[in-house]
């Protein structure tokens, strides 16, 4: 049965309203419409947990909605790939280059007018919404940094949640202005490429996406050289009594620790682990650090 048929048959039978659903999904009544009367595609079944909502609300078998959703974008793709890529519109393109390091913004602009989308003006959007989804999909389970978009906005959360779905579905050949104004613009601080290697470094806005500058490299590389371990650090792990319940984290700190002369024992590793876990070896972050 079809996606949009199932969900109406199961409205019917259940005798109730499609602003229900919209409530037991946590979206807007409108996007529901729209999903039923095929204005707007299902969203990807990984990227959400509106399946999940609308099954339990409509007593189906779990995995039945998201099944359907995926056969019915299946094909739409299929039609989808016999058109021809069309360029970014005007306002997407200036936002990226704005956002870009100053020393570069003249020479990318100048090269993305020459060859309008293409391979280098496709590589940097690609990333640049990669990285922006990546946060937005963390951020449509967590009300709080919903609320807090929501309220940059000027929108209701349910509204957000709708935008965000959408978002998620958006690909590089159908990035929009509202797209930047919405997303790309509050969440990317800035961002820079290396046009040797085409490695890229892209900054986030810290109060909705904390956490470091996410990097980007394509460039060949050799492997790492293979270190030897310290025969003192295998005798510790292999040891339960003196390895105890040490985290990954804390094992990989150990095996990077370096030694020129001398050879440490297991008992040096065991006495290293207690000193990394103990609160008096390390500051904490002063009141100015911690309101940075």
């Amino acid at each position: 049965m079809d996606f949009r048929l199932l969900i109406r048959h199961r409205l019917r039978e259940l005798g109730t309203e499609q602003r229900d659903l919209a409530a037991a999904a946590q979206v807007t009544e409108s996007y529901i419409s729209q999903l039923l009367t095929g204005k707007k595609a299902p969203p990807v079944p990984g990227r959400t947990d509106i399946y999940e909502r609308m099954e339990t609300f409509l007593r189906l078998p779990a995995g039945k909605l998201a099944t359907l959703a995926d056969l019915q974008r299946a094909n739409a793709l299929k039609r989808k790939l016999a058109d021809p890529p069309t360029p970014l519109f005007r306002e997407v393109r200036e936002l990226i280059l704005r956002k870009c390091e100053r020393d570069k913004e003249q020479h990318l602009s100048a090269t993305f007018e020459k060859e309008p989308f293409g391979a280098l003006e496709r590589l940097v959007t690609q990333k640049l919404l990669d990285v922006v989804k990546r946060v937005t999909k963390e951020g449509l389970n967590d009300e709080t940094w919903l609320h807090l978009v929501a309220r940059l906005t000027d929108r209701s959360y349910e509204q957000m949640r709708v935008i965000v779905l959408e978002f998620l579905e958006t690909d590089v050949f159908n990035v929009s202005a509202e797209n930047c104004v919405t997303f790309l613009d509050p969440l990317i601080e800035s961002w820079d490429i290396d046009l040797a290697t085409f490695g890229m470094k892209i900054v986030l806005n810290r109060r909705l996406a904390p956490g470091h500058p996410k990097r980007f490299e394509f460039v060949e590389r050799e492997p790492a050289a293979q270190v030897d371990e310290e025969p003192g650090l295998q005798a510790f792990l292999q040891d339960p009594f003196l390895r105890g319940d040490a985290t990954a984290e804390e094992i990989e700190f150990l095996r990077k620790l370096k030694f020129t002369r001398k050879r440490p024992t297991s008992l040096y590793y065991y006495r290293e682990l207690q000193s990394l876990r103990d609160p008096l070896h390390f500051r904490g972050a002063s009141t100015a650090e911690q309101m940075a």
